[in-house]
Order: C-alpha cells, then sequence, then structure tokens
C-alpha cells in the first residue's frame, strides 16, 4: 500500500467557521430541547427515544464504514466499490426488488429438484446454476484465494472461471479442484491466443472472454481513497516468462486507459484459433450479442461489471430479457451483477439465464472464511433456490419462467 500523503488543509478561517456552526448548531438544538420541555405532551419522551435508537444505528454504520475504509483505501472499497455515484450499481440492485416470485397455491414436495435447465455446459456437468466469477487480485481478500474458491465450487457440484489476473496460476488452480476450475478468463489483448494454447494443454475446456474491460472504469472511489495494492496479488499468470505478458504489460493498459484494444474484426480472427469454445462476457445489448454469436461465441454472459466498468449502465437483469428474445432459446446465456440472495437466481433464471455467476458473494465468503465461507455462501444460495422452487410450484429449473414472478408496476 502507498504511504499516506495527507496534508493540513484546514486553515484558521475555516476552524473558526466551524466553530461558529457548532454553536450556531447547539442553540437550535438546546432551543428545541427547551420548547419540547416547556410545550410537549408526555409523547415526547417516546420521540426522543426513537431519535436516540435512530441516531445510535446511523452511528454504527459510519462506525462500520469507517473501519472498512482506513485512508490508504482497503481490498473491502476495491471490492464493494463502484463508479461515480454509482447509478448502475444502485439500478441493478433495486430492480432486483421490483420483482416478487408468485407463491403456488399448492406446493410441491422437496425432493427431486433441480433437474436442470443447464445440467452441462460444454459437456461440463453443473449440479447447481451458480458459477464463480473470475474476480482478480483474489489473495487481497484470503491467502488461499482461487484455490479455495474452486475446491468449494467443487465440493458443490459448481463451476468456477478462473481469472487471468488472479494471485495463483491458471495451472494451481486447476491442480486444486480439476472438476470446477474448467473455464479460463482471458482479456481481449494481443496474448489472448497464447493464454488459449496454455490453458487447453493444462486440460482447462473453455474460455471466458471479458469483452467490457478494455481499460479500467473509472473508479473514483478507489482514487479516493488510494488505493494502490501490491501488484503482485495480480500476477499468478502475468509472469512474463514462457511468452506470458508481465503484469505492468496488461495492468498498464488497464489503468492508464491506453493502448491498442481489439475490434470485432480482431476478436473474430484471435477466436477462429483458440481451439476452445470460448463464452462472451460482458454482453449488455442485443445487437453485441448478435455480434458475439456472430463471430463465433457459443455463449453469453450478460453483465454489466457488477457496476465497475460504465456508470451509468443499465442493470443485467434489465436487458436479460431483451438479450434472450433477440438470441433465442437455444443459446446458454448466464447473467451476473447483483446476485446475492437464492431469490436472485431465481428471479434471473425466470428472465432467460441458464444459470448466474456470483462475484461479490463469493469474494465476502471468502473474505470471512476462506473455503468454508465460499461453500457456505453456495450453500444457502442453493438452499434458498430450492425452498423458492417448492413454495413457487416449480418441479425443475426448465419450470421457472416468467409466469412465475411478477414486476411491480413503475
Amino acid at each position: 500500500m502507498a504511504a499516506p500523503t495527507l496534508t493540513r488543509s484546514l486553515g484558521r478561517l475555516d476552524l473558526i467557521a466551524m466553530g461558529v456552526g457548532t454553536i450556531v448548531g447547539a442553540g437550535i438544538f438546546v432551543t428545541s430541547g427547551i420548547a419540547a420541555a416547556t410545550k410537549a405532551g408526555p409523547a415526547i419522551v417516546l420521540s426522543f427515544v426513537l431519535a436516540g435508537a435512530i441516531c445510535a444505528l446511523v452511528a454504527l454504520c459510519y462506525s462500520e464504514l469507517a473501519s472498512m475504509t482506513p485512508l490508504s483505501g482497503s481490498a473491502y472499497t476495491y471490492t464493494r466499490g463502484t463508479l461515480g455515484e454509482a447509478p448502475a450499481f444502485l439500478v441493478g440492485w433495486n430492480l432486483l426488488l421490483e420483482y416478487a416470485v408468485a407463491a403456488s397455491a399448492i406446493a410441491i414436495g422437496g425432493s427431486g429438484l433441480f433437474g436442470a435447465a443447464l445440467n452441462s455446459l460444454f459437456g461440463m456437468p453443473l449440479a447447481t446454476p451458480i458459477l464463480t466469477a473470475p474476480f482478480g487480485g483474489d489473495a487481497l481478500f484470503h491467502p488461499d484465494g482461487h484455490p479455495a474458491v474452486a475446491r468449494a465450487a467443487q465440493a458443490r457440484g459448481a463451476l468456477s472461471v478462473v481469472p487471468e489476473a488472479g494471485s495463483f496460476s491458471y495451472q494451481r488452480v486447476r491442480a486444486a479442484a480439476p472438476q470446477a476450475a474448467r473455464i479460463a478468463q482471458v482479456h481481449p489483448f494481443g496474448h489472448a491466443a497464447l493464454v488459449a494454447e496454455r490453458v487447453a494443454r493444462l486440460g482447462y475446456e473453455a474460455l471466458c472472454v471479458t469483452l467490457d474491460c478494455p481499460v479500467g472504469g473509472f473508479r473514483t472511489r478507489n482514487m479516493a481513497n488510494r488505493f494502490d495494492p501490491d501488484q503482485r496479488h495480480f500476477a499468478g499468470n502475468l509472469t512474463g516468462a514462457d511468452g506470458a505478458p508481465g503484469v505492468a504489460e496488461v495492468f498498464g493498459q488497464l489503468l492508464k486507459r491506453g493502448g491498442l484494444v481489439w475490434d470485432w474484426a480482431e476478436l473474430a480472427a484471435a477466436a477462429a484459433g483458440f481451439g476452445l469454445p470460448w463464452i462472451a462476457k460482458g454482453v449488455l445489448t442485443p445487437a453485441a450479442a448478435e455480434r458475439a454469436l456472430d463471430i463465433g461465441a457459443a455463449a453469453l454472459v450478460v453483465s454489466n461489471h457488477g457496476g465497475r466498468q460504465v456508470d451509468p449502465a443499465p442493470a443485467s437483469l434489465d436487458m436479460l430479457p431483451r438479450i434472450r428474445a433477440a438470441v433465442g432459446p437455444e443459446v446458454p446465456i448466464l447473467l451476473d451483477s447483483g446476485i446475492r440472495t437464492g431469490a436472485d437466481v431465481y428471479l434471473a433464471l425466470a428472465l432467460g439465464a441458464d444459470a448466474v455467476i456470483i462475484g461479490r458473494a463469493a469474494i465476502y465468503g471468502l473474505a470471512a472464511a476462506g473455503e468454508a465461507g465460499v461453500d457456505r455462501v453456495l450453500e444457502l444460495l442453493t438452499e434458498e433456490l430450492r425452498t423458492l422452487m417448492i413454495l413457487s410450484g416449480a418441479r425443475t429449473l426448465v419450470d421457472i419462467d416468467t409466469g412465475r414472478v411478477i414486476r411491480a408496476a413503475t
């Protein structure tokens, strides 16, 4: 972390103004207190108790925020942080609250569920419609990083997308959980063909090409907190050896917002030589979805990158039905951004997704308790989804459709 460089910025005039403001503010409260004591009835006591409770809760919230946001930034703010004023994050989160699941008049039995809509992806079996995201810098959150995430996913019959910019190499994560670590992420830069060749040798069965991150988003919160992590946390695959790019080569482009990026034609040319099926991640419009499929994508991930790239951006959940309508029922579609509960998973499946990818939820589990924490997150999401299926009368994942959800009038 970079050393704090705070300097004194308040002068005498600022301090005097703050003092005057404190006196005036105290006077307002004293005056209102006298009026309450002399003119109000017995209910004033209750109002003060309620106000005190609210103030205490607000104070606790600020205390929690302060503890998680030290002067030099933190992994928490890096994970939680979005862009600008965060409309992309907030719109996506609030949109989930607009939908409700309609309970069935007659609920079904709880056994025999999960006849999966997408029981395999490119031949890779899925026991649950949940994958873990390829979030980078995983050792920032727990020293066991993505090997622990992949082991937890493997134990739950899930798949784990392994990041290019992770703390551990593709090889190490694959060795930790070969049944889960079967999809490797790559960025569409000049070295993608080398990465594809490398991961194929390691036994990976598909690529996840992140299309919405040619450069890093303008993340003002990270700037304000001076978040400057050790780049070794992102260098598991970016060693600069054996033809692999170095961390500075990749992140120089991402963080400085410069350098050459691919267009669709260059991506098509590179993808033709991948030798593996590939997933287009970061699709948010029907036009982009169709273009990705035209150049060879075998599946899509509808994603706004958790509100971390473009702000404002449409919510993934809002664009999902439009993209599904454009590409038809046969194309595998996954959704990420905003999945926090089993109910969120249910809504995504109802609106057209075959499976979901969790990022922040997996990170929080990893940070809390390593492999056990991620396992618990996957368990909770799966069990809540299973419960909602029972209560809504959905015998299999295929039965979860728009007829079982209600959107509030807007």
